[in-house]
């Protein structure tokens, strides 16, 4: 109940707003203006909330569900997004950029996370986690000069765990394989190894590029 009240007021703010000064408005003129002034207010709050917060604040419910598809429908909702709050704006496009990934649009996915950095991140955390993700979008895209800037800002920025360390490390590696930068290679295989890694993917992508530098001499 409390939450269904929460989305119809985050939802309907401007229909609110203008409820509310009208309503004032009627006060006014019936009864007394001191008496409206709390009605005017919360209109003023409600229709900046509107277009300052949008619907973000109902975001976080569709992510830990999992509701990938309610959280791309709420993001739909917002018409302006230029007009969000900075920092609300920043996360808007951010996780834009992250829905876009899960659907390979990585052209989209580029633009919003260069939308999100530009707009100001202000945990740097969060910064290096948006550069690690356009250097592993401009990786799949074969963009290597590109994918190792960002994946370098990304570590100089810091990330939030030794997960995304150890595949920034790995990305920065393979890139070197490629360049048959064998030292450097080793080098960032072996600050990946070293960040020993929990995720099962990442171990497993560990494992098999520690077969491959093991033949590789020196």
């Amino acid at each position: 109940m409390k939450n269904n009240l929460r989305r119809f007021i985050v939802f309907n703010r401007l229909p609110i707003a203008v409820v509310l000064l009208g309503l004032g408005v009627w006060i006014g003129f019936e009864a007394s203006w001191w008496a409206a002034v709390p009605l005017f207010l919360i209109a003023i709050l409600m229709a900046t909330a509107h277009f300052l917060i949008g619907p973000m604040t109902l975001i976080q419910g569709y992510i830990e569900n999992g509701d990938m598809e309610g959280a791309q429908a709420l993001l739909n909702k917002v018409k302006y997004p230029n007009l969000l709050y900075k920092p609300v704006r920043s996360s808007y496009y951010m996780l834009r950029a992250n829905l876009s990934t899960m659907t390979d649009d990585l052209d989209k996915a580029e633009a919003d996370l260069k939308k999100s950095l530009e707009t100001g991140i202000t945990e740097k955390e969060f910064e290096g986690t948006a550069y690690l993700q356009l250097g592993s979008i401009a990786y799949r895209k074969g963009n290597m000069k590109e994918a190792n800037e960002n994946l370098r800002k990304a570590l100089k920025a810091g990330l939030p765990d030794k997960d995304n360390e150890a595949t920034a490390y790995l990305q920065l590696s393979s890139i070197c394989l490629q360049r048959r930068d064998f030292r450097n290679a080793k080098l960032y295989f072996g600050k990946a190894k070293s960040c020993k890694p929990k995720n099962a993917q990442v171990v497993e992508q560990i494992n098999e590029m520690g077969k491959y530098m093991a033949r590789i001499p020196g």
